[in-house]
């Protein structure tokens, strides 16, 4: 049987909306016996909405927390995020290799892909439309239009 992929990468931010994505990055891993990578970008210039910005036990006022703070928050979120991948990918027999990165989303999610001779991206969406989707952009799309290889988007 040919494999159609050896290397499947699964970009993560933590999100609902991504654990649809990751399910379809695990089966398909798994029915091509591919290798399966899993990213978190950490990304000061467009932090995760929904931080727990308490959590740091190091910051004493929200409103005053410094860039090696959230980057602790950050990497946690990125840690639960690529676990939450891990414990699915292993009820399948899979191992997954993990990465957590520092810069742009797209730019960086491009870059392990390239380094690591990955054959298809896997990535959510957040179905954004309208005046949010001109204003912010969007990683998906990013990584879409710069990408060389295949990019498999699940709408959650």
């Amino acid at each position: 049987m040919s494999k159609m992929y050896r290397k499947i990468l699964i970009a993560t931010d933590g999100s609902e909306h991504v654990k649809k994505a990751a399910t379809h990055a695990i089966d398909l891993a798994k029915l091509s016996e591919a290798e399966l990578h899993a990213v978190y970008v950490i990304s000061l210039s467009s932090p995760s909405i929904n931080l727990d910005i308490e959590a740091d036990s190091n910051s004493h006022n929200s409103a005053d927390i410094s860039t090696e703070g959230l980057k602790r928050i950050l990497r946690r979120e990125g840690d639960a995020a690529i676990k939450y991948i891990e414990d699915q990918a292993k009820e399948k027999g899979l191992d997954v290799k993990k990465w957590i990165v520092e810069g742009l989303p797209a730019g960086e999610i491009l870059k392990l892909a390239e380094e690591q001779s990955v054959d298809l991206i896997v990535m959510g969406t957040l179905g954004r439309s309208g005046i949010e989707k001109f204003l912010l952009g969007s990683v998906a799309d990013k990584v879409i239009r710069g990408s060389r290889i295949p990019v498999l988007t699940v709408r959650k």
